[in-house]
């Protein structure tokens, strides 16, 4: 299992009480992101998946992309806030390492930051097809932290 404290721009490198992990799972892989607040949980897990595809302390804060989704639970909204930056980067060829989230009342407005993808320094590991159901959680733990994670098909 990989583990990483995220080295972006993101709250977890300015002092942030979030983080993420992989976990595995058969042919695909699961990403968690925990933080102090729901947001920062998927601004973690959002982390993870960059992790995925290449270290994320590599990838630049050059381009700025706005992300909007709403769903009935937070479950949910954390699959469609992964599917989206899912989507984000296989048409327009991006990799983003820092992130911003609010959630409020099922709506998630979110900025996303990055770069372009280049191959020689990202060296992308595999390409992430979507987030998908299995093993898809989000809860606050007795601790007070949230715990966002569902498994990728890559």
């Amino acid at each position: 299992m990989s583990q990483g404290r995220a080295r972006s721009a993101g709250p977890a490198a300015a002092g942030g009480g979030g983080d993420w992990e992989h976990f595995a799972h058969g042919a695909d892989i699961g990403v968690r992101g925990r933080g102090q607040t729901v947001a920062e949980a998927f601004e973690q897990a959002a982390v993870a998946l960059t992790a995925v595809v290449t270290d994320p302390s590599r990838v630049r804060s050059l381009v700025t992309v706005p992300v909007h989704c709403s769903a009935p639970d937070l479950e949910l909204l954390l699959y469609e806030w992964l599917n989206n930056l899912v989507f984000h980067m296989a048409t327009q060829h991006l990799l983003f390492s820092a992130y911003e989230v609010a959630i409020v009342d099922g709506e998630l407005h979110a900025e996303a930051r990055g770069e372009r993808v280049d191959v020689e320094r990202h060296a992308p590991a595999v390409e992430v097809k979507g987030a998908t159901l299995t093993e898809l959680l989000v809860r606050q733990g007795p601790d007070g932290r949230w715990r966002a994670q569902c498994v990728l098909d890559v």
